[in-house]
């Protein structure tokens, strides 16, 4: 394929995902925005005030930046594993693409993408919610590391979700690792609190936990505050990013999970 064709068929598959995401938006956006909504209704108007300030800042402004991220990371992982499932079970399109020209890496990045514009546009939307409850927008300390975790956020669990797609054999097998992995991630990983206030061993064992890592960098680009160094969280965020790009491309490379 020249440069032209592989445009062509990257743009074909962008623009079918992010149709599909708009047209259908009560089920792609708006459940993050309703969810989150109720989170900042919960912890600003009921739980805020008796919280108290976290590392110096209001409790409100505090879980914004891990909700925006919770958010992302949903709507990214869901969306690229339902869309690769959906074109391998229900549509039967994954076939037409094996047998074409077109490369892994382009594959990936086809599949990947929608889910990356699906994850920015729910994080967008809950931030705007946000304002209505707090003032996080009077705060930002730095909007480049706002938008490269935000990103790399997207990005990483776009690929995580392609690998489930790739292995599930049911709904269920997409549903799983959402209810059992990323939820209980997600929670651990400080978005409600920061690890100081946990005793020490725990504290240790939130470092093994991905999420705290991003949640913490994206909240320093708001708050300027954060349980880990800047270039330890950007470093782990892409370390992982590098890695599942690989295992993507050696599964879809060997068509492990794909040849039914």
């Amino acid at each position: 394929m020249n440069t032209y064709q592989q445009w062509i068929s990257f743009y074909t598959m962008l623009r079918k995902d992010v149709v599909r995401i708009v047209r259908i938006w009560p089920q792609t956006l708006l459940p993050s925005i309703v969810t989150s909504s109720l989170y900042f209704a919960i912890f600003g108007a009921v739980l805020g005030s008796r919280i108290g300030p976290m590392q110096g800042v209001d409790y409100m402004s505090f879980v914004v930046p891990g909700l925006v991220m919770q958010a992302v990371i949903t709507s990214a992982y869901a969306n690229t594993s339902f869309t690769f499932f959906s074109s391998k079970f229900f549509a039967r399109s994954i076939d037409e693409i094996l047998v074409s020209p077109t490369p892994p890496w382009l594959l990936i990045a086809g599949f990947i993408s929608g889910g990356i514009v699906r994850a920015l546009l729910v994080g967008v939307l809950v931030i705007i919610v946000s304002l209505l409850f707090t003032h996080l927008s009077l705060t930002i300390t730095n909007l480049a590391v706002i938008l490269a975790f935000g990103l790399l956020t997207a990005l990483l669990f776009s690929l995580a979700g392609l690998v489930n797609g790739i292995y599930a054999k049911s709904i269920d097998g997409i549903n799983i690792v959402p209810t059992f992995v990323l939820t209980p991630m997600v929670y651990l990983g400080g978005v409600f609190y920061s690890i100081k206030t946990l005793p020490p061993l725990v504290q240790t064992l939130s470092h093994f936990n991905p999420i705290f890592y991003l949640i913490n960098g994206f909240r320093y680009g708001f708050l300027g505050i954060s349980d880990v160094a800047l270039g330890t969280a950007a470093g782990v965020l892409i370390a992982l990013v590098v890695i599942l790009i690989g295992i993507n491309w050696y599964l879809i490379r060997t068509g492990l999970g794909l040849r039914q």
